[in-house]
């Protein structure tokens, strides 16, 4: 049985894609096309994919994240992988299935409005995201759900030092701060580790490179069904 909601008032930080609205299924879609269009003969598209996932490691630690970036590993991959001659116009027609995901729709995760009012009311809230600074906020202001945020947040990467950032910057208490997202890698561990709290909401398609092991739920850890049952602990 849930515990009562809090009811002093928390400094929420809450994570965006994939935990707002979608974002980790346009990837998805991408990769699939990706992968259909190169047409390899003798690797399985899990294969395809591991080869993409290498190179994205190694860019994310010098380009960042964002769609012009997985643009840009796209094409290293297609020119690592492909078996044919090709052309500037294959190039850019794989550039352009990455740089696509920047003008799909922003479709909230159920819920997320009502529950972003409700929250609002009661608790400090600031987005807390990590990509592309301009990306970011443009999906942000696209959203319309400015109103029920104090303030916005875009890093690098979301790691420990990011968080205690946070925390000084606004003058937070860790033990009066939670952070709520889908990612156990960039949402839950480094959160802990600075002092805060984390809530974990899961999503289906949380990208590979940001799973990992989750810590036995405690009063500092909660995991919830959905983004609407946290106004089952706020």
């Amino acid at each position: 049985m849930p515990s009562p909601p809090l009811q002093s008032r928390q400094w929420l930080f809450v994570d965006a894609d994939d935990t707002l609205w979608e974002n980790a299924v346009y990837f998805e879609e991408a990769i699939a096309e990706f992968t259909e269009f190169l047409d390899h003969s003798s690797l399985s598209p899990a294969e395809v994919r591991q080869a993409l996932d290498a190179i994205e490691l190694r860019s994310i630690r010098v380009h960042g994240y964002g769609s012009k970036n997985f643009a840009r590993n796209l094409r290293h991959c297609f020119e690592q992988l492909v078996e044919r001659p090709f052309s500037q116009t294959d190039l850019d027609r794989v550039v352009a299935m990455g740089e696509s995901i920047m003008h799909r729709p922003i479709d909230l995760l159920e819920g997320v409005a009502e529950t972003l009012e409700y929250l609002s009311r009661r608790h400090h809230l600031t987005l807390f995201t990590k990509g592309h600074s301009e990306e970011q906020l443009f999906k942000f202001q696209r959203s319309e759900l400015g109103p029920w945020f104090h303030g916005v947040r875009v890093v690098k990467e979301k790691d420990a030092a990011a968080y205690r950032s946070l925390l000084a910057e606004g003058d937070v208490e860790p033990d009066a701060a939670w952070m709520i997202g889908n990612s156990p890698k960039s949402d839950i561990h480094p959160a802990l580790e600075a002092g805060l709290r984390a809530v974990l909401v899961p999503h289906e398609a949380t990208w590979a490179l940001e799973l990992t092991d989750l810590p036995e739920p405690s009063d500092r850890f909660r995991i919830v069904e959905s983004f609407r049952a946290l106004t089952e602990l706020f």
